[in-house]
């Protein structure tokens, strides 16, 4: 299967948080993800840069979905993060960055990520571990229909 058509199988469902921050799904496949992001001024901070929490926000979404690729067409995969390090080693100010995430290990109901967050020039702005347990009905790559899943 196509990743990016599974991306958009995937993503039916609504997503506020999506459409405040601005990412898109480069490259989704099992265990791997890149989240791009243009950066625009609203994700500036007062010096001009890319707000920290952008980039932890980039970093945790592309930790949480390595490990949530969903093999079945109109079914959605989930998880909860349940502790999330960044750590920023570089700036920017425009352009293209990219989170690409990594799950790393895991087991039934907890995976292990990591990210690493590049500007255009592919330079490392921000490093991440993100730890998720994935919601009841996720803990396999078939996922759940996206029409029956309840968040809580």
């Amino acid at each position: 299967m196509d990743p990016v058509t599974s991306t958009e199988n995937s993503a039916e469902m609504r997503n506020d948080f999506r459409d405040l921050l601005g990412h898109r799904i480069a490259n989704w496949q099992p265990d791997t993800v890149t989240v791009e992001l243009d950066i625009v001024p609203q994700h500036l901070n007062l010096a001009g840069t890319v707000h920290g929490g952008v980039l932890a926000a980039l970093v945790d979404i592309a930790g949480s979905l390595s490990g949530l690729y969903c093999a079945t067409a109109g079914n959605v995969r989930r998880a909860v993060t349940l502790s999330l390090n960044t750590n920023f080693t570089g700036q920017t100010s425009a352009g293209l960055i990219r989170a690409m995430g990594r799950k790393r290990a895991g087991g039934t109901s907890i995976y292990f990520s990591s990210v690493e967050v590049i500007n255009e020039q592919g330079q490392i702005i921000a490093l991440g571990e993100v730890v998720n347990r994935y919601r009841k009905g996720s803990e396999s790559l078939h996922g759940i229909p996206a029409l029956t899943y309840q968040p809580y």
